[in-house]
């Protein structure tokens, strides 16, 4: 029971102290560069799915 307690000690001690957490504006231009990034992805994703239905349709239509 005693090395939990040391580890969540020095677990709290290590997030407290040494980890360095990003302010609030880096935090928010972070989540804008993923939005931004997600949503590129997913129209570059629906682009190639709209092609191969359109392949696709065209291969079972002959």
């Amino acid at each position: 029971m005693k090395r939990v307690i040391a580890y969540i000690k020095d677990s709290y001690n290590e997030l407290v102290h040494k980890v360095s957490w990003p302010t609030k504006a880096e935090l928010s231009n972070s989540a804008v560069v993923v939005m931004f990034a997600s949503l590129i992805i997913a129209v570059l994703i629906g682009v190639i799915d709209f092609g191969f239905e359109a392949v696709m349709k065209f291969i079972y239509s002959l």
